[in-house]
């Protein structure tokens, strides 16, 4: 069974450290050897093995033992906040689909509470150390500088999914086309006749929330209509805050016809709050969501969204961090999957 710590109490890279002094090597060569890389010398590898087996680290060792290809196996971490999320189910899909095509493993981490920089956990990070863990695809809102640094220092590619904001250069990240997915919802709207068009955003601090905003403000400038804060909330993608801005909005004396949400369960909370002040859907208000999660087309009225292509993005992000396992740079560190917007039952001309 791994340990997280070594029989003196010391953390994971403690121990790792021990061992390279003892082999007169970096803590990084030994993290290549104890993670499977293949670029270490063969004596090295032999004597750094020798080492880690005698510091404890033999399953972890062997488990990792000079892979040559991808084909020869192993693990990907897959770490996501929350696992019960709907994004999850799809994320995962994705992300085990890529690796299955090269004879690999997916291993799934749920990180609850935020770690520094709201990235994975220390506790995450350290046993990282003790797993035959290759590369890591993370769907948290943001890596700080010393955890990319720790996750450099074990030997790991890594790619993130749809960050809080832009990582630094060189880091590979997968997001959605957001911006034009707002513009194209917001679009839709306008097309049908819609005037007064409302957005419940997600947290203004991150990155999908904002774009999504700013494509939604563009329609509207671009069809000639006038952007109107008080038309404007920002919740958390969920549904409590959403219902409580739906609600507000549709109390306003001169309500909005339609209602853009920023994920599909506040179109749902919309909907909710819809009915709560006895307003139909779409005879009375248009609704827009985003994500196009399973439920969108089980609801009633069936629900006009974006299509976020989540599955795509996990095997893209995937993808990318195998390509860095073969010893080959992607294309590009940042790719941005297309969104669509799929055109259902929960809009209509305004009445």
């Amino acid at each position: 069974m791994a340990r997280d710590t070594e029989p003196d109490g010391t953390g994971a890279a403690g121990g790792l450290a021990r061992v390279a002094a003892e082999a007169g090597v970096s803590v990084s060569t030994v993290s290549k050897v104890l993670h499977g890389r293949s670029d270490v010398a063969a004596r090295t590898r032999a004597r750094v093995q020798r080492l880690l087996e005698q510091h404890g680290y033999a399953n972890a060792a062997r488990g990792r033992a000079a892979p040559t290809a991808l084909a020869a196996g192993g693990l990907i971490d897959f770490v996501i906040g929350e696992l019960d999320g709907p994004w999850a189910v799809q994320l995962v899909r994705g992300a085990e689909e890529a690796v299955h095509a090269v004879g690999m493993g997916l291993v799934v981490s749920a990180v609850h509470g935020p770690g520094d920089g709201d990235g994975p956990s220390r506790h995450w990070l350290e046993a990282l150390a003790n797993r035959p863990t290759r590369g890591a695809v993370l769907v948290v809102p943001g890596l700080s500088e010393p955890q990319r640094e720790e996750l450099r220092r074990l030997g790991l590619p890594f790619a993130l999914i749809a960050p809080a904001e832009e990582p630094p250069p060189g880091v590979p990240w997968v997001g959605a086309t957001n911006w034009p997915g707002g513009l194209a919802a917001t679009r839709h709207l306008v097309r049908l006749g819609h005037r007064r068009v409302a957005v419940i955003g997600g947290p203004p601090g991150r990155l999908a929330s904002r774009a999504r905003v700013d494509g939604y403000r563009s329609a509207l400038d671009e069809a000639g209509l006038p952007f109107d804060p008080a038309l404007v909330r920002y919740g958390d993608f969920s549904h409590e805050p959403a219902f409580r801005h739906a609600l507000d909005l549709l109390r306003l004396p001169d309500r909005p016809t339609a209602i853009f949400a920023g994920s599909d369960q506040q179109a749902l909370s919309t909907y909710r709050a819809a009915d709560h002040l006895g307003l139909r859907v779409p005879a009375d208000l248009s609704v827009v969501g985003f994500d196009d999660l399973d439920f969108a087309d089980w609801v009633t009225p069936r629900l006009t969204t974006v299509r976020t292509p989540l599955p795509e993005m996990a095997a893209v992000a995937t993808r990318m961090v195998l390509q860095l396992l073969s010893g080959r740079a992607p294309e590009t560190t940042r790719v941005e999957v297309a969104s669509e917007l799929v055109v259902r039952d929960s809009t209509a001309p305004p009445p």
